[in-house]
C-alpha cells in the first residue's frame, strides 16, 4: 500500500525501482517516526499524526518482511503490538536495533536484543565499523527458504527441527524463512538476497496471497512458455525447482516429496540437488544444506596461498621480494612494506609445488579453481589469464583462426582483436556498427549487416572459409545484443560458426536473470537443448521449404532458423576485474565449443602458451578464485544493487528541475533506433509515467540499453567530454570516469557502488548546474554569445563519424568481397622507405576528394572514441580525414601529429600488388 504523503519524509511506493530500496528506506522512516513519537507523546495533534504514520509504515512492512528471517515474524508482530498498547520507549529502543542492524549486517554476526533491558552491543559500537579481520572471525550467515502451506504451530515445528540440528563446529550459520507458495518462492529469491538455499515441500500451493505490485512484479520474470495455472498439485514441487534453477542457477534447491522414485527421475529439477522421499530427517538435511553451501564457498587456489603463506619456507631461488625480505632487510623501502602489510609478500613465490600449482599445466589448485569458474559461469570449461582479456582475446583468435580463414569483425570492437587478426593471419572483414553521429559515437552491428556479408561469401562461393563472427557484447557504452537470435541465424547461413563474444564489460550479467539471457554462456547452454528438440527440426524443414527460391533479400528480411544439426561453438571472454572482483588483469576465457576437444584443445594449449607469462601473478589468481566464490554467494545482491544504483542516477537526472538545463541522462530511445527496439520501450524511467518495465525489451528487441552503463550528455554545459571529465569530476570533485565522447561522459555502476557514492555524484552535478547559473546570470553579452556558441559547436556542430571504407586492392584482390589480408599490409609497413608521411591539411584533403587513393599502413586509434578509425591496409576516405581533422582529442594512437598522416607509397603498393 502506498503510506500518505502527509508526512514529507515518506517517498510514495511508485517512485522505488525495488522493493529492497523501498524496505531500507521504510525501516528507517519509522525508526525516525517512532522516535518522533517517543519525544511528542501519543497525546496532540503531533503525537497522533506520528502514531498513525508509524502505524501505517508497519502495514506497509508486514508483506514485505514475510520474505525476510530478520527480523522475523515474532519479533515484526512483537513490534505491532508495543505500538498497540502504546509503549512507546521500548518500540523506540527496538526498531532503532532493527534498523541499525539491518543496516550494519550485525544480525548476521549475532542476534539482536529487542528488549529495551537488554544489552545491545552496537549501543555502545557501531558494528559496521568492525575491521575486516574482525568480519572474518564469524561464520557467514544465509537464510533457507522453505516452501510449504503450514500454519503456525507447523511453522514452529519446522524451525525448531532445523535449529536443534546445528552444531558449535558448523562453518556457517542460517535461519530459515518460510513461504506457502511458489510464487511466494520466486518472489523471495528474487528479493531475499540472503537466501542460499530453497528446500521445496509437499504441501506448497500455487498462488501468492501478496499483492504488493513492486513484491508481484518480479513474476514478470515468468515468460507465456511458463504459465504455471496448469499445473496439477502434484507438480507444484518440481516445477519450484526447475523455475529456482531458471532465475536463480547459483542456488540449492532440495525436494521433498511423497511421489515414487520412478515418478521423479523423469522430471526436470533444475539443478536440485538431492530429494527426499517422505521423510523429516532434518539432521540429514541441515548437513546437506551446509555441504551444498561449503561448495561454493570453496576457494581451492587462494586456500592453497593462504597456506602456503604461514609455511616455514628458505626461498632459494627468483623474487628476493618473496617472504618480504629484500623489504624487511631495506633501510630505504620501508614505507612500501608498511603500506601494504606483510600478507602480500609472504604470499609472493615462483613455487608451483608446496600445495601451489601452475597456471599453464594446472593440476591441483588452480585446475580446480577453473573448474568451479566455468561451473558458475556456464561454460564447458573456463581458463584464467593474469594479464587482462587483450591476452584472452589473442589467445581464442590464434587458437581458432587459420591464415587465411575469413572472420568477420565489429570494427568498433576492442583494439586487441585487431593485432589477434594480424597475428592469425586472417581475411578480415569488418562490419559497421549503427552510428549515433549526435554522440560522436558508435552503437552495435545490426543483424542485416551481419546476414549480409554472409550471403555475399555464400554468393561467391567463400561460405566454407568463413570461420568466426567476433562482436563486442555489451559494447563500452552499454549496447546489448539479441544474443540467441544473432547466432540462430547466422547458423542458419553456416551450421558450424565459431563466435567470439567479448564481454570485457559483461562478466556481471550472468548473476542477474533479465541479463544472464543475454550472455554468450547462457545462450550456448540452451541452444545445445533446443537445437536437439523435434520443434526445431520441424521449423527448419519448413522454413527451407519456403525459402526454397528466395532471394537474399527476402532472407534479409526473415528471421532465421537454425538447423538441427548447427554446432554450437561458443567463446566468451572477460574482464573479470572490470565489473567483479579481482585484482587488475584478472580476466578469463569461457568455451562453449561442441567440438573443442577434437578440434580446437590442442591449438588452444599452444596459443595459451604463446599468450601467458611463466611467472604469472598469484594474488590476481588467488582473487579471480575469491571473486568467483562472491559472485555464486552474493553476485544476484550485489548485480542488483549496481542496477539500482544506476536507476536512481537516471532517475534522479530526469526529475532534477535544474540539471534538465545542461545535462540529459541518453535512454534507450537515445542509443538505440527505432527500428531495433521491436518493444517500443525508449526509457527504463519517465517523468510522467515511472519505471518502465524493461523485461519485455530484453526478452525481443535486437539491441538493449545496460541501464547501469549511464551516458550524461554534457554538452549543455559547453564543455566537451574530455575536460568535463578531466577538469571538472577528477580535478575538482575527485570522481573517477573512463570513457567518454566529444559531447558526452559515461558513467559506470559496479558491485562496489554505494548510495553514498550516488548521492555524491548528484550532489557534485546539482552543483556544478548551480555555478553555470550563476556564471550566466552574471555573464556580459558577449560573454553569453561566446558560451551559446560553444554549446552549439559541441550539440550541433558535430562531425559525422565515417563507416569503415574498404582495403586496397593490394590487400583485397577480391572484386565480389570485401575481405582483407590486414597481416600482410601490418608487416609491409616495417619498411620505412615503402611509407610516406602526409599532414593533414586542406590539400590532403583535396587529393582525397578529387579520388586519390592514400591507403593506411597502421592502425589509428583516436582516444575517444578508442577504436581504430584506420586498419593498415585500409583506403583512406574524405570522410575519415574530415572526422581526424575535426578531432580535438588529446590522444591519437599511431598518429604523430609531428609528422602527419603515415600512408604507403604508391610504388610499394604497386609491387606488393604484383607479387
Amino acid at each position: 500500500m502506498n503510506v500518505p504523503a502527509g508526512d514529507s519524509k515518506i517517498t510514495s511506493i511508485g517512485d522505488y525501482y525495488s522493493a529492497s530500496q523501498l524496505r531500507a528506506d521504510r525501516w528507517s522512516v519509522l525508526r525516525e517516526t517512532v522516535e518522533s513519537l517517543r519525544l511528542s507523546g501519543r497525546e496532540g495533534r503531533a503525537g497522533q499524526k506520528h502514531a498513525r504514520t508509524a502505524q501505517e509504515l508497519f502495514q506497509s512492512l508486514e508483506p514485505i518482511e514475510s520474505y525476510w528471517a530478520f527480523p522475523g515474524h515474532a519479533a515484526f508482530d512483537h513490534l505491532t503490538r508495543l505500538l498497540e498498547q502504546g509503549n512507546v520507549d521500548d518500540l523506540s529502543v527496538a526498531v532503532r536495533r532493527v534498523a541499525r542492524a539491518l543496516t550494519s549486517g550485525a544480525y548476521r554476526r549475532r542476534t539482536i536484543p529487542l528488549g529495551a533491558d537488554e544489552i545491545d552491543s552496537e549501543d555502545y559500537e557501531d558494528e559496521s565499523a568492525l575491521s575486516p579481520e574482525a568480519r572474518a572471525l564469524g561464520r557467514p550467515y544465509f537464510e533457507v527458504m522453505i516452501v510449504d502451506s503450514v500454519n503456525e504451530h507447523q511453522e514452529r515445528f519446522l524451525r525448531a527441527a532445523l535449529h536443534r540440528s546445528r552444531r558449535p563446529e558448523d562453518p556457517f550459520i542460517y535461519e530459515p524463512v518460510v513461504v506457502p507458495s511458489l510464487e511466494d518462492a520466486l518472489i523471495g529469491i528474487l528479493f531475499n538476497h540472503n537466501v542460499q538455499a530453497v528446500v521445496v515441500r509437499p504441501g506448497l500451493v500455487l498462488k501468492s496471497r501478496n499483492k504488493l505490485t513492486i513484491l508481484t512484479r518480479y513474476l514478470d520474470y515468468l515468460t507465456n512458455a511458463e504459465d504455471v495455472e496448469h499445473l496439477s498439485p502434484s507438480e507444484y514441487g518440481p516445477e519450484a525447482c526447475r523455475l529456482i534453477a531458471k532465475l536463480r542457477p547459483e542456488l540449492d534447491a532440495y525436494l521433498v516429496t511423497d511421489r515414487s522414485a520412478e515418478e521423479i527421475a523423469g522430471l526436470d529439477l533444475g539443478r536440485c540437488r538431492r530429494v527426499f522421499y517422505n521423510q523429516e530427517d532434518f539432521t540429514e538435511l541441515h548437513l546437506n544444506i551446509l555441504r551444498g553451501v561449503a561448495a561454493r564457498y570453496k576457494s581451492p587456489f587462494f586456500t592453497a596461498l593462504k597456506e602456503y603463506s604461514r609455511q616455514p619456507t628458505g626461498v632459494f631461488h627468483a623474487m628476493p621480494i618473496s617472504r618480504g625480505k629484500s623489504i624487511s632487510r631495506s633501510h630505504w623501502i620501508q614505507d612500501m612494506g608498511a603500506f601494504y602489510g606483510p600478507n602480500i609478500f609472504m604470499a609472493e613465490t615462483s613455487a608451483t609445488s608446496g600445495g601451489l600449482d601452475s597456471l599453464l599445466e594446472p593440476r591441483g589448485p588452480i585446475k580446480e579453481a577453473q573448474e568451479l569458474a566455468a561451473r558458475a559461469f556456464g561454460s564447458k570449461h573456463t581458463f584464467f589469464a593474469t594479464n587482462g582479456t587483450s591476452t584472452c582475446n589473442k589467445i581464442v583468435v590464434q587458437s581458432v583462426v587459420r591464415p587465411g580463414d575469413i572472420v568477420l569483425v565489429d570494427r568498433d570492437c576492442h583494439k586487441s582483436h585487431h593485432y589477434g587478426m594480424v597475428l592469425s593471419g586472417a581475411k578480415v572483414v569488418y562490419m559497421d556498427s549503427y552510428p549515433l553521429h549526435e554522440y560522436s559515437m558508435y552503437g552495435a552491428v545490426p543483424l542485416r549487416e551481419i546476414k549480409h556479408h554472409l550471403l555475399k561469401l555464400k554468393a561467391a562461393g567463400k561460405l566454407d572459409r568463413v570461420r568466426m563472427v567476433l562482436l563486442t557484447n555489451c559494447t563500452f557504452d552499454g549496447i546489448v545484443y539479441n544474443v540467441q537470435r544473432v547466432m540462430e541465424e547466422c547458423l542458419a547461413i553456416k551450421r558450424d560458426l565459431i563466435f567470439l563474444w567479448d564481454e570485457a564489460w559483461f562478466a556481471f550479467a550472468r548473476f542477474n536473470p533479465t541479463y544472464r539471457q543475454r550472455t554468450a554462456m547462457d545462450v550456448a547452454n540452451s541452444m545445445r537443448l533446443s537445437l536437439r528438440t523435434p520443434e526445431t527440426a520441424l521449423a527448419w524443414d519448413k522454413q527451407q521449404e519456403a525459402l526454397k527460391e528466395a532471394d537474399d533479400e527476402t532472407i534479409l528480411n526473415t528471421r532465421l532458423v537454425p538447423p538441427p544439426d548447427a554446432r554450437v561453438r561458443v567463446y566468451a571472454t572477460q574482464s573479470t576485474h572490470k565489473t567483479l572482483t579481482s585484482l587488475r588483469q584478472g580476466s578469463m576465457i569461457h568455451v562453449n565449443d561442441q567440438d573443442f576437444k577434437g578440434e580446437v584443445e590442442q591449438s588452444f594449449h599452444e596459443a595459451y602458451m604463446t599468450h601467458t607469462s611463466t611467472s604469472p601473478n598469484y594474488q590476481i589468481i588467488a582473487s579471480l578464485d575469491v571473486g568467483r566464490r562472491q559472485v555464486e554467494l552474493e553476485g544476484f545482491e550485489f548485480t542488483q544493487r549496481q542496477i539500482e544504483s544506476a536507476m536512481a542516477i537516471r532517475r534522479a537526472v530526469a526529475t532534477h528541475p535544474l540539471l534538465g538545463k545542461y545535462f540529459q541522462v541518453l535512454a534507450a530511445g537515445d542509443m538505440i533506433p527505432e527500428e531495433f527496439r521491436q518493444s517500443g520501450v525508449e526509457s527504463y524511467y519517465d517523468p510522467r509515467q515511472g519505471w518502465i518495465d524493461m523485461s519485455e525489451a530484453w526478452a525481443v528487441d535486437e539491441f538493449v540499453l545496460d541501464p547501469t552503463r549511464v551516458t550524461l550528455a554534457v554538452g549543455g554545459t559547453g564543455w566537451d567530454g574530455d575536460t568535463f571529465k578531466t577538469k571538472i569530476l577528477m580535478d575538482k570533485y575527485g570522481i573517477q570516469i573512463n570513457k567518454t565522447s566529444r559531447n558526452t561522459v559515461l558513467f559506470m555502476t559496479n558491485i562496489g557502488t554505494t548510495r553514498s557514492s550516488v548521492a555524491y555524484l548528484i550532489e557534485v552535478l546539482v552543483e556544478i548546474a548551480n555555478e553555470l547559473d550563476d556564471l550566466l546570470d552574471d555573464a556580459s553579452k558577449m560573454e553569453r554569445r561566446s558560451f551559446e556558441n560553444r554549446v552549439a559547436a559541441l550539440v550541433e556542430h558535430v562531425p559525422p563519424l565515417p563507416d569503415f571504407s574498404h582495403f586496397h586492392p593490394a590487400f583485397s584482390p577480391s572484386t565480389d568481397t570485401v575481405e582483407g589480408d590486414i597481416r600482410s599490409a601490418f608487416f609491409l609497413a616495417y619498411d620505412e622507405e615503402k611509407c610516406d608521411y602526409l599532414p593533414l591539411d586542406d590539400t590532403l584533403q583535396k587529393r582525397l576528394e578529387e579520388g586519390e587513393e592514400l591507403v593506411s599502413t597502421s592502425f589509428i586509434i583516436p582516444y575517444p572514441p578508442g577504436f581504430p578509425i584506420l586498419v593498415p591496409g585500409q583506403v583512406i576516405s574524405p570522410e575519415i580525414l574530415s572526422f581526424m581533422r575535426a578531432l580535438d582529442v588529446s590522444e591519437i594512437h599511431g598518429f604523430r601529429a609531428d609528422l602527419g598522416l603515415r600512408v604507403f607509397t604508391k610504388d610499394a603498393l604497386k609491387n606488393f600488388a604484383k607479387q
